[in-house]
């Protein structure tokens, strides 16, 4: 196997979206634009209900995908096209927006934890203006891969270590999976050659990835190759690693938008307006 290497160390920033809620944007902010596909990545983590109890109320989305993975607290989502569902902890969706939706997710909590993640996936051209649609997937839905003592692999997407995830049907041919190391433990972690990689430390006082030191709230990009060791260190850790196709399309975005180019996104825009999503 080729192992990766960490190319580029980011740290979170503290920022705020939807209704006011608080979070930290790891890709999406000034240090790091994107790594192709992926867009964005937030984490909200807070157990103060002023920091996410206004929620993400109603708002447009066009030419993408987004994916909220629940890690605790209870969310509601609902769409202009009469679709409902709940976030509870350990679920995923992967919601498709295609040609366009309105989409909200509120807080089904006044007290105690609210923690997750979003990820926003970019559409090749040929698929932004698809049907949308979801995958809504309870915990019971994600199996755990054990490679070896000491490590636990939720598989959400892909196939590793025999396990498959419940995702499917994505074009960028995704893996996404929540890791757990304990101290002193490691694992080699195999991934398709060509995909964009990161690992986001999210728990734990610090992990090894790729042979280098992440504490809490680094995320590393990755360079090309087949396979990241991931071990943990003085203590245990938690590290979501994510992969994808990348398309190497041009990308325009604003807002909640995100197309090709930028008369596709005034196309957009006056399509919101007109109340055609």
């Amino acid at each position: 196997m080729t192992e990766r290497s960490i190319i580029r160390r980011i740290r979170g920033m503290d920022t705020s979206d939807g209704a006011g809620v608080k979070l930290k944007r790891i890709i999406g902010q000034p240090g790091l634009d994107m790594v192709d596909p992926f867009l964005l990545l937030d984490e909200f983590r807070s157990d103060q209900a002023g920091d996410y109890i206004a929620g993400f109320p109603e708002h447009p989305h066009r030419g993408f995908e987004t994916v909220t993975y629940m890690l605790a607290g209870h969310m509601q989502h609902g769409d202009n096209h009469g679709n409902r569902g709940d976030l509870t902890p350990g679920s995923v969706q992967w919601m498709t927006a295609g040609r366009g939706i309105l989409h909200s997710e509120m807080p089904q909590q006044e007290n105690g934890l609210m923690w997750g993640f979003q990820l926003w996936v970019n559409l090749p051209a040929k698929d932004k203006m698809t049907e949308p649609r979801y995958q809504d997937i309870g915990p019971e839905r994600i199996p755990t891969a054990q490679p070896t003592d000491g490590v636990s692999v939720k598989v959400i997407a892909g196939d590793v270590f025999g396990v498959s995830g419940p995702v499917s049907g994505i074009v960028t041919a995704p893996v996404y999976l929540d890791i757990s190391v304990e101290a002193g433990a490691q694992v080699e972690v195999p991934l398709p050659e060509g995909h964009s990689a990161f690992a986001y430390v999210f728990e734990g006082t610090d992990a090894q990835v790729a042979g280098e030191a992440l504490k809490r709230s680094d995320l590393a990009v990755l360079s090309k190759g087949d396979s990241v060791r991931i071990a943990g260190r003085d203590g245990a850790a938690r590290v979501l690693l994510v992969a994808g196709k990348p398309l190497n399309e041009s990308v325009a975005r604003y807002g909640p938008f995100v197309m090709n180019t930028p008369e596709q996104i005034h196309e957009a825009i006056q399509d919101f307006r007109a109340g055609k999503f």
